[in-house]
């Protein structure tokens, strides 16, 4: 009988031989769920994945500017007050981070656009003691190895690698994934149905758990 892991990289390997595009398409992870109340339980985590599925569109709030991130300054908060520019921030940046004497204003001036979509700094990742150079650089790295996981509805996807990643990369991703969420779940395996794995243009293949 076929391992989970040799499920997966079999997967793999013929969703990459069957689907071939003009573009190099995201691999997907889908994570049904059972036996979990979305609106009595909760997930958000972040786990850091051991290769980097893309480098994130990073925004600072910082007390000085710093030429190796975008930075918002506390003088620049005001034209934020504006909701049609506040949305466009919203959209131009996957995460945003911010030095911890900022957050309160962080918090009033943005958190009504990055509240809702999951962006605002966070404590587990996202909030930096000073705008030291060295400790941006490891936020950034530590971020762009890292993935967000939310339970909003019953099902979790979750972009887990690219295309042209070998196989051998995309599996350990997939399980250190999958291994974060059974440390998590109240249940562990028992609140995971079945995993699917998918590309952006194909169809999911879908795995049972034994």
């Amino acid at each position: 009988m076929a391992t989970l892991e040799e499920e997966i990289k079999n997967a793999l390997v013929e969703l990459k031989k069957d689907n071939t595009r003009k573009f190099n398409q995201t691999v997907e992870l889908i994570v049904n769920l059972q036996k979990f109340d979305v609106r009595k339980e909760s997930l958000n985590i972040f786990v850091s994945v051991p290769h980097k599925i893309k480098d994130k569109k990073i925004c600072a709030f910082l007390t000085t500017k710093n030429k190796s991130i975008d930075t918002i300054t506390e003088e620049e908060f005001k034209r934020y007050s504006d909701k049609k520019e506040l949305k466009k921030l919203e959209k131009r940046y996957d995460f945003f981070i911010s030095q911890a004497i900022l957050m309160p204003k962080v918090a009033t001036t943005f958190g009504r656009a990055l509240g809702p979509s999951g962006k605002m700094p966070s404590p587990q990742l996202g909030i930096l003691p000073s705008a030291d150079d060295k400790l941006i650089a490891e936020l950034k790295e530590k971020i762009n190895n890292s993935i967000r996981i939310r339970s909003k509805e019953a099902s979790i996807k979750l972009a887990v690698g690219k295309q042209n990643m070998n196989e051998k990369d995309l599996l350990e991703n997939i399980m250190t994934i999958y291994h974060a969420l059974l440390k998590n779940f109240a249940k562990g395996k028992e609140n995971i149905k079945n995993i699917e794995i998918k590309l952006t243009m194909s169809k999911p293949v879908k795995i049972s758990l034994k």
